[in-house]
């Protein structure tokens, strides 16, 4: 093989890109800083996340992906096209073949956006890979059994529930609440309860130190308490004010139970036989959200179906994107080619 295969997790908070033969060479954050007049791109990934609410007015540090899906089709590209040049080199001879990992609940219209998106940045061929299928394979799910096998992928903007046999997606479901969300969740509240403004880094890092899905009374006594920094939004002066685990916990617990009703739709819809499959196996959670303390409990204890995060949940999908493109003979059913 001349050309380099290359597979790409396109999240919407991180973009995981898989090298075939070498494993996993970027993990970045998908933001994009672009100067306001020309649109030029001036940094991409890490640089550009840590301009985030810190840039003059002369330059816009963006995500380019809402949802899970593009938002804006000319900065993917050069997105794209930066990590397509960071994974294979850019003096290359023989254009790559790239695999790019999208929900499964999007449309025809946002497909082909990414396919296009893809070859314009540089592709000689584009496939693409449904976000649920990926995760499974990167969990080391023997999907290609008659047997069913429940995957819940919590990412940074959608969530996507399938059950998954012989090979392909039986039932799926997907939810545009993901860890974005919980971090608005976190700056409304800050906003209603203390009139406290708070950046959007700001609001991720309470969201990792301190978002805990279950929090039980008894605890109380040892909870753990945080002390954050913005603006008041009355006075308009800088502000510190400490938070607790049960506010933060209250403040995420829409959002929360939001990505457990998708769960259950899908659960309500798995034939008879596949549930009694995912009875005996549980459900297994990928994704960076998936991490939140004591999320699996929380959906273990809604749904009455066991539930265990998977390893390194937060590398399945690009681990599985990079098998998938490895074996692309064993799984092109459930693979689109352009």
């Amino acid at each position: 093989m001349l050309s380099k295969r290359i597979g790409i997790d396109l999240g919407t908070a991180n973009t995981l890109v898989y090298l075939a033969g070498e494993g996993i060479v970027l993990n970045e954050p998908t933001v994009v800083a672009v100067t306001a007049e020309e649109n030029r791109v001036v940094a991409v990934g890490k640089e550009a996340k840590d301009m985030l609410g810190r840039t003059p007015g002369n330059i816009i540090a963006q995500r380019p992906l809402r949802d899970g899906v593009i938002a804006d089709y000319t900065i993917t590209e050069a997105m794209l096209s930066y990590f397509i040049d960071k994974a294979a080199g850019k003096s290359r001879f023989f254009k790559p073949e790239v695999m790019v990992c999208i929900p499964s609940g999007v449309t025809q219209v946002e497909r082909r956006a990414v396919l296009d998106a893809t070859m314009a940045a540089g592709a000689k061929i584009a496939y693409l890979i449904d976000e649920p299928l990926a995760a499974a394979i990167g969990a080391k799910i023997p999907i290609a059994q008659a047997a069913g096998h429940m995957v819940v992928d919590i990412g940074g903007g959608s969530t996507e529930c399938a059950v998954i046999s012989l090979g392909g997606v039986v039932v799926h479901n997907s939810v545009r609440a993901g860890g974005n969300k919980l971090d608005e969740s976190i700056s409304n509240y800050t906003k209603k309860k203390f009139n406290l403004l708070i950046g959007e880094r700001t609001a991720e890092e309470i969201k990792i130190v301190m978002a805990n899905a279950l929090v039980e009374d008894s605890t109380a006594k040892e909870m753990k308490k945080m002390e954050i920094r913005g603006r008041d939004s009355v006075t308009g002066l800088p502000k510190t004010i400490e938070v607790t685990e049960a506010q933060i916990n209250e403040a995420i617990t829409p959002v929360l139970l939001d990505i457990v009703s998708a769960v259950k739709g899908v659960l309500e819809q798995t034939p008879p036989e596949l549930a009694s499959d995912i009875i005996d196996k549980g459900v297994v959670m990928t994704g960076g959200t998936s991490l939140l303390k004591n999320f699996d409990k929380l959906v273990t204890k809604l749904t009455g179906v066991p539930c265990h995060v998977a390893e390194d949940a937060l590398l399945c999908v690009v681990r599985g994107t990079g098998v998938a493109l490895e074996n692309i003979e064993l799984y092109k059913r459930s693979i689109a080619k352009r």
